[in-house]
């Protein structure tokens, strides 16, 4: 169902609201300080306007710089790469193997987590030391907009989140609207790994890309990351196939010309196989459209 930029906008500005509302928030002039329960249900008191703010994952470093504030930033995981500036930022650790030790002495006055990825029992024994820890939980593109909106909230950076809120549904839109155009949806093969063969299922954001470019996701009725035989692969008969790369592009490149000599598949005749940078696709972030833009390019070049 293709929706209106208006009423899009509306949509996550209630749900923002909602988080906002529902999840009763406080204020106290004596102590700065807000109350809110975060999306994993916990109940977070943290400053009015924290000063010294730890990203617990690349995703939140990249949505707090989007939202203008990034000089707060004291810390981030170590592939915390985008944009250039957070490079310089002290490490603690990867987003699954944090490092309380350093994240304490850094003296933050709030950490900003994912739920999917940050180990519960870490975010727990980082508030027994007094350090409030807010955990959003992004699930596909539809929430990365309402994580943007609530780390928005948090940081006091509401404007500038709705401007990018703003920019992403415009452009979400003129991808639903040109999609809309076509009543083909290509087979798309999207592999993630090299050996085994792994590719993505139904319950993952790069489904909901695929499915969002106009493409159907050949693995998309199986368990989150399956696994293939490359005859499996040749037997689904994929129209398209997309290889995720990030350091190893050259491996990739060295995948993409194996698959090139099956000329019988219609994604090698047609000159369908294509290398992308997955930190466009799998960061849930606002970077995510520009992913989408990407793949609606790959998948349907006839609209272009």
């Amino acid at each position: 169902m293709k929706i209106s930029r208006g009423v899009r906008g509306w949509r996550v500005v209630l749900s923002v609201m909602a988080a906002i509302t529902f999840c009763p928030v406080t204020s106290s002039l004596a102590a700065k300080t807000r109350t809110a329960v975060d999306q994993v249900g916990r109940t977070v008191t943290f400053p009015d306007h924290p000063q010294r703010v730890i990203s617990l994952a690349p995703s939140i470093t990249e949505i707090v710089y989007a939202v203008g504030r990034g000089a707060c930033l004291k810390g981030a995981t170590i592939y915390s790469d985008y944009p250039k500036s957070a490079r310089e930022l002290p490490r603690v650790g990867s987003y699954v193997h944090l490092d309380i030790e350093k994240i304490v002495a850094l003296k933050p006055d709030l950490c900003i987590a994912v739920k999917d990825g940050n180990p519960k029992e870490t975010a727990d024994r980082i508030s027994d030391f007094g350090i409030p820890v807010y955990a959003v939980n992004p699930v596909d593109l539809d929430s990365v907009i309402k994580t943007v909106g609530l780390i928005g909230f948090l940081l006091n950076a509401d404007a500038r989140a709705a401007e990018v809120i703003g920019d992403m549904e415009a452009r979400i839109q003129q991808v639903e609207n040109r999609v809309a155009t076509t009543p083909r949806r290509p087979r798309v093969f999207f592999q993630i790994g090299i050996s085994p063969i792994v590719s993505v299922g139904g319950d993952t954001f790069l489904h909901g890309l695929i499915q969002r470019a106009g493409g159907e996701n050949l693995s998309g009725q199986l368990i989150s990351y399956p696994r293939f035989t490359k005859e499996q692969v040749l037997g689904l008969n994929p129209e398209v196939i997309i290889i995720t790369s990030m350091a190893r592009s050259e491996v990739f490149e060295q995948v993409k010309q194996e698959w090139q000599t099956w000329q019988q598949v219609p994604a090698v005749s047609n000159n369908q196989i294509h290398v992308v940078d997955s930190n466009l696709l799998d960061r849930p972030t606002p970077r995510m459209v520009d992913g989408l833009e990407m793949l609606v390019r790959l998948i349907h070049p006839e609209l272009f």
